[in-house]
């Protein structure tokens, strides 16, 4: 008979499907902020459902739909770089190598901004996805200041332009909040052959 801590895990992660990255099981979860609000480009819509929890055991590779591909890293300008490779692995493998260019571009600059404006000594990146000729790359960090798109960028500054690339190269992009931070995520999707 299971134990009360494992019937609360199999409740929790009834309806999460893992996957592996090289071997390797990786979920990510915002369990409890299941209520956390989500604003795309003025627009609410329901948060998506939790991304999962960290589990050991046999795992499927899944095509689609979370969990995907994360992991966290140290907030410092070095971390795109492991982020752009995090983003080129998932998508080689899930056949989208057309995404790889715009999908590195826009994970350099969300991770800049949460380099840039977040308060902890991590962030994390994620990269999942949604449908099969879309990607999802977003990074979660402790701040809760809701990035804004500034319309007025200064085209001699070298800062303060990385929203408006994100905006240009996503189909869509926004923010969901949670208690203790914020996910920034922007999907990009595959051009239909």
């Amino acid at each position: 008979m299971p134990t009360h801590r494992e019937s609360r895990f199999a409740e929790r992660t009834r309806n999460h499907q893992p996957t592996t990255t090289g071997g390797q099981l990786v979920t990510f979860s915002h369990v409890g902020d299941e209520e956390g609000q989500v604003a795309t480009r003025g627009r609410e819509k329901p948060a998506p459902p939790p991304i999962g929890v960290l589990a050991v055991g046999a795992v499927t590779s899944c095509p689609t739909g979370h969990p995907a591909y994360a992991q966290s890293l140290p907030r410092n300008a070095r971390s795109a770089a492991v982020a752009r490779r995090l983003v080129r692995t998932a998508l080689t493998v899930w056949g989208l190598d057309s995404l790889t260019e715009n999908a590195t571009l826009v994970i350099t600059e969300l991770v800049s901004n949460a380099v840039d404006h977040s308060r902890l000594p991590s962030v994390r990146v994620i990269v999942s996805r949604p449908l099969t000729n879309r990607v999802r790359v977003g990074v979660v960090d402790r701040s809760r200041t809701v990035p804004i798109l500034r319309a007025d960028a200064d085209g001699d500054s070298l800062r303060g332009r990385g929203l408006v690339l994100v905006d240009a190269l996503a189909e869509e992009w926004g923010t969901e909040l949670y208690r203790w931070g914020k996910q920034v995520w922007a999907e990009l999707k595959e051009d239909e052959a």
